[in-house]
């Protein structure tokens, strides 16, 4: 009666659970926030609770609906066949588990292997339990231990497997400063050991030792427990693992903001620095031009010809009659005598730095091109 009750507790819980973490596992990996790695484990956490679900699912199936008794070979490897398919999905959920730890020695040996090949040694060892299985059925003479030893291929593998989960749960509730959840971890490992010891010692000896109902109470009570024990072992590094990955999201988020306002001070600091050295050099420019112009202009003015009236008529005509007429000619022309006119010309060659054999026809060219003729007192013939 406690095996069946426990069976659709089980089967309740269990099927339940899986559908809302399939839920979760769905869910998580639409972001992009968390590993790969990460979201698989939620995958595998729930299929290993689907497993206990399932097998107790079918245990029911067998001995409620086809009566076949809880001690028969059929039902016992269907309970074996699904331990261990609890154990490989636990198996390949525990290198999910994220801390900064040295890994357990049976987790380095998994992730060593890819998933295919950690199904395929799994299923060389669900071939042994066939074997078993048909070992067994044939050879039965007494029953219930004949039965009870399938459950030597499971026992070892589940312990080994209980005492890698409770290492890994241990290392990553240290690492989330969750110190205090050391009790839940060890008090699961305990539960499994019992719970998966029960199943061996056959009822006939054990029933010299203790009462039948007592040892039947405390193994349908820890197979129990320990399977809520870890659903809710499981939810609770689950949202620890959430929130942590949500905290360094943040934290990752805050160091880029930083690193991107110090980005924005260095490069401001070198704008301003660029940009006072701009204003100095336009500055420096500014008073360089101002000093150019101002030498410019004193350069202009002391290089500006100022000519009398006298020497610009004098100009004036040479460039009108020059080119025809002498010096005497044109000194004739105006009423002056020849010496006044070549003084005239000689002050006239020094204002404006004009020497050479062809000063005549410099002068001429310069009266022309600067617009003397005008001051002309005579005529050309």
């Amino acid at each position: 009666m406690l095996s069946h009750i426990s069976n659709y507790i089980t089967a309740i819980v269990c099927l339940i659970a899986f559908f809302v973490i399939q839920r979760i596992y769905h869910k998580e990996k639409l972001k992009s926030v968390y590993t790969a790695n990460s979201v698989e484990g939620i995958k595998w956490f729930a299929l290993a609770i689907l497993s206990w679900g399932v097998g107790a699912t079918l245990n029911i199936v067998f001995t409620q609906v086809f009566n076949f008794p809880q001690t028969s070979s059929v039902v016992i490897s269907i309970g074996v066949f699904f331990s261990l398919a609890n154990s490989l999905f636990i198996l390949l959920s525990i290198p999910s588990i994220q801390h900064r730890e040295k890994r357990n020695i049976v987790i380095r040996i998994i992730e060593r292997f890819s998933n295919k090949e950690v199904f395929i040694i799994f299923g060389g060892i669900l071939v042994m339990i066939a074997s078993v299985f048909l070992i067994s059925f044939f050879t039965r003479t007494n029953g219930n231990s004949s039965n009870n030893v399938i459950w030597l291929i499971d026992i070892p593998i589940s312990l080994v497997v209980a005492f890698a989960l409770l290492q890994e749960l241990n290392k990553a509730f240290k690492n989330r400063g969750m110190r205090f959840m050391y009790l839940p971890t060890f008090a699961l490992f305990l539960l499994i050991v019992v719970a998966v010891t029960h199943r061996i010692f056959p009822i006939e000896t054990t029933a010299k030792w203790i009462n039948i109902e007592l040892w039947n109470a405390i193994g349908v009570t820890t197979s129990i427990s320990f399977k809520f024990l870890f659903v809710l072992l499981f939810i609770i590094l689950l949202y620890s693992w959430k929130l942590l990955a949500e905290k360094e999201e943040k934290q990752s988020e805050l160091q880029e903001t930083i690193f991107a306002h110090h980005k924005l001070e260095s490069e401001n600091e070198t704008l301003t620095v660029a940009n006072e050295s701009h204003l100095n050099t336009i500055k420096l420019l500014k008073k360089e031009i101002s000093s150019l112009k101002k030498k410019h202009d004193e350069l202009k003015s002391a290089s500006k010809i100022e000519l009398s009236d006298r020497q610009k008529e004098v100009l004036a005509n040479l460039g009108i009659c020059g080119e025809q007429k002498s010096y005497t000619e044109i000194a004739e022309a105006m009423n002056i005598s020849v010496d006044g006119f070549q003084t005239h010309i000689y002050q006239i060659k020094k204002v404006l730095n004009i020497s050479g054999s062809d000063g005549k026809e410099q002068l001429i060219t310069y009266a022309k091109k600067n617009q003397l003729l005008e001051f002309a007192t005579i005529q050309h013939d």
